[in-house]
């Protein structure tokens, strides 16, 4: 299954805001260079999967920007596997599925609602562990293997 890497994003700290590339190198110790979550070893990158964000959006009757979900990746033409331990291959980099990103009150204080239309079916993305770092970039291809 082939997808798009749509957009890449990190924080620094908490409740930081969002900062933007179009290329990134990720790092199997640092996660996203930047990014303050990116040594948790099962929490390393997000993906949010923009199917599922558009869905949460339409539930809403809103047009919420992906940023506010604070996600490290946007991906679109995949499926959300809604497990943990598929791999997912973007640009020289490799990531493992290591579970769901469960939404959390952040996401009412970007709108009211966002929290519940995220939380069916893994809408909220997924959590992955760097098994192999390389440099990704905004058009790369996206697989996900099972």
């Amino acid at each position: 299954m082939n997808g798009k890497l749509l957009a890449i994003a990190w924080k620094e700290k908490p409740r930081a805001p969002m900062l933007t590339a179009e290329r990134a190198i990720i790092d199997r110790e640092a996660g996203l260079p930047g990014d303050f979550r990116g040594r948790s070893p099962d929490a390393q990158i997000t993906i949010v999967f923009a199917e599922d964000w558009a869905q949460a959006c339409r539930e809403l009757g809103a047009d919420v920007p992906w940023l506010a979900r604070r996600a490290n990746l946007l991906v679109a033409g995949i499926a959300n596997p809604q497990s943990a331990g598929g791999i997912v291959r973007i640009g020289a980099a490799t990531l493992e599925i290591m579970s769901e990103t469960d939404p959390c009150s952040r996401m009412d204080a970007a709108h009211q609602g966002l929290r519940a239309a995220l939380t069916p079916q893994w809408r909220g993305g997924v959590r992955t562990r760097v098994l192999e770092g390389g440099g990704i970039g905004v058009g790369d291809a996206v697989r996900l293997e099972a």
